[in-house]
């Protein structure tokens, strides 16, 4: 069988304030909706925003942290899968179908002034969120330079 790969890296931000249910076994379980933004240009030249809403489901203690840490506005880093269920309409009887991300890793980028826990991560991988960019005016080049949207080619 050839190799296959199911992973999605989402950075936004959340939609409405998390639901938190469980399972009847006692599985905690967090659903949130993610906005992310794309700008490209139209046919004249101007500049369009286009948001996509992406569904986030979130199990045991990567759920308890959505709890406690998370709501709307929240600024997200999220390591995923995709995954589609279907079921069947009770009222219709129609198949409906749902496409979420699995939640692998989270880190909340938000600062506590938005709200949130201002970096806590929480991956379940070796890896952990950390912010490694230099300090804010260590880099006199970047700042000299002011790049606009209009000079950027795409």
């Amino acid at each position: 069988m050839a190799k296959s790969v199911n992973k999605v890296i989402l950075l936004g931000n959340v939609g409405k304030d998390p639901e938190i249910r469980s399972t009847p076994s006692g599985v905690m379980v967090a659903t949130v909706t993610l906005a992310t933004s794309d700008r490209q240009k139209d046919a004249q030249g101007n500049w369009q925003d286009r948001t996509e809403w992406h569904n986030l489901v979130a199990f045991n203690r990567t759920a308890e942290i959505i709890r406690d840490y998370v709501k709307k506005g929240s600024k997200l880093y999220v390591e995923g899968k995709i995954q589609t269920r279907s079921w069947d309409d009770k009222e219709s009887g129609q198949k409906r179908y749902r496409t979420e991300i699995l939640v692998n890793d989270l880190s909340l980028l938000s600062g506590r002034e938005e709200g949130s826990s201002g970096g806590y991560s929480r991956s379940s991988g070796s890896t952990a969120g950390f912010d490694q960019r230099p300090p804010a005016g260590s880099d006199d080049i970047s700042q000299a330079a002011e790049i606009s949207d209009d000079d950027i080619p795409f």
